[in-house]
């Protein structure tokens, strides 16, 4: 991957993205690895790493939600990139897939949560 910003399919974002940094187990084929998410929206979430898996990787990811007492298990698949040259962190967006209606509400009810102010 070259050293630029990826965005191919930001651009079809239909939701703005809420900061929520929680723990991210991801697997993929050939890696696991355990990072931070940076942001989530309706459709996906970042995850902070320094060396982002290529565009179109299927991922598998687990993470906790405020306020759940189980973590999530979602698959996705690499969005796009960064590789943190603008200031952006270093990372890659992950579009989710085929998420379980539960799951899609309780991420849905977070995102409004954090998007309405205190």
């Amino acid at each position: 991957m070259s050293d630029e910003r990826n965005y191919e399919g930001s651009e079809r974002r239909r939701d703005s993205r809420v900061p929520l940094k929680v723990p991210v187990d991801y697997s993929s084929v050939d890696d696991f690895f355990s990072e931070f998410s940076a942001n989530i929206n309706e459709g996906g979430v970042f995850v902070a790493m320094e060396k982002p898996p290529e565009l179109d990787t299927e991922v598998h990811l687990q993470f906790r939600l405020p306020g759940a007492d189980q973590p999530v298990l979602v698959n996705g698949r690499v969005a796009w990139t960064n590789d943190g040259q603008d200031g952006e962190p270093a990372g890659f967006g992950v579009e989710f897939h085929e998420l379980p209606a539960e799951i899609r509400e309780a991420v849905n009810g977070v995102v409004r949560k954090l998007r309405t102010p205190s």
